[in-house]
């Protein structure tokens, strides 16, 4: 096929568009910026300049490509987690969210060439935290959402709505919290300066996902025919006083001490408490019947190890979002 991925040079993108080109796929690969063509170009894929978030560009891009699949990993996340203020934090990645879509599937109609389209959702704070058990894909998201985070919520439902509305198959790939040497860099650091501490319990579970099983689930996504949400998760749910004292292990940092959650929350909010005492992992049961899609990491306690190395990156990926 010929694949646009929108997105190319992000944390999944970066991943993806060599799993595409070695699969044979012809390959074209957005960027905002003239000077990010040679990492779009390293990466095996043709550049294409293009802002998500002005319609005119992402008809102009998609209109050169006429490709017949879209992968649209557009986010826009960088330095440090601002859960107090979570809302804000993702609110560019919020824009594309919702307007980039929306300018994505209009060029896609406008253009007639594009039958598929894969976008990438979020799936573990969105769950309701008065269930029990592992989240599936069957069950609504949380109705009574944090005040700080509403309107990420909202954004991630108008995504979904919108590809599962849309004329073309559509396909929403729920991504579990995203790592990989670039998107934990910033966590690994505050971890060595003792800046990520356990908070009351530690008891909410995460479910994780290396950024490389979330390319490969997005390449099963583009080649299968099946459609609708997919969990993409490994397989180890495991609550944050488990793993977070596991990454400081492997990363050579103080064993992370422990703030009771009254203290806590006038620093990181209800949000940053919630999550760190209250979530739920999630189910990849779905995509494996599927897709047949089994993560090469099953285990974040396989895959922090290829993390917990010296960071070179400068930014921080969608890890919780």
């Amino acid at each position: 096929m010929k694949i646009l991925v929108a997105g190319a040079s992000g944390v999944v993108g970066r991943y993806l568009v060599p799993m595409l080109v070695e699969r044979g796929h012809e390959v074209y690969g957005t960027t905002t910026r003239q000077d990010g063509f040679a990492q779009i170009a390293g990466l095996g894929a043709t550049p294409v300049l293009m802002n998500g978030l002005d319609a005119a560009s992402v008809s102009a891009a998609i209109g050169e490509a006429r490709p017949e699949a879209i992968a649209h990993e557009m986010t826009a996340l960088k330095g440090t987690p601002d859960f107090k203020h979570f809302d804000r934090w993702f609110a560019r990645t919020n824009e594309l969210r919702t307007r980039g879509t929306r300018n994505l599937l209009d060029a896609a109609a406008a253009t007639g060439s594009v039958k598929r389209v894969v976008a990438q959702s979020y799936t573990g704070w969105t769950s309701d935290v008065t269930r029990t058990g592992l989240a599936t894909e069957d069950e609504p998201f949380d109705a009574s959402p944090l005040a700080q985070q509403r309107a990420t919520l909202e954004a991630i439902q108008g995504l979904e709505h919108m590809l599962l509305d849309a004329p073309v198959e559509s396909v929403v790939l729920r991504y579990a919290n995203l790592y990989s040497p670039e998107a934990l860099a910033d966590s690994v650091r505050m971890l060595r300066k003792r800046q990520f501490p356990i908070v009351g319990s530690g008891a909410g579970v995460w479910s994780w996902l290396h950024a490389r099983d979330a390319a490969s689930a997005t390449l099963a996504a583009l080649e299968n025919s099946a459609t609708g949400v997919y969990n993409v998760a490994d397989d180890d749910p495991a609550p944050v006083n488990e793993w977070l004292p596991y990454l400081a292990h492997l990363s050579g940092a103080p064993k992370p001490m422990r703030v009771p959650a009254i203290l806590a929350r006038l620093l990181i909010g209800d949000t940053g408490v919630r999550m760190m005492t209250r979530l739920r992992g999630v189910s990849n049961a779905r995509i494996k019947r599927d897709l047949g899609w089994r993560p090469s990491y099953p285990s974040w306690r396989d895959g922090f190890k290829e993390v917990a190395t010296d960071q070179p990156s400068k930014e921080l990926a969608h890890a919780v979002g």
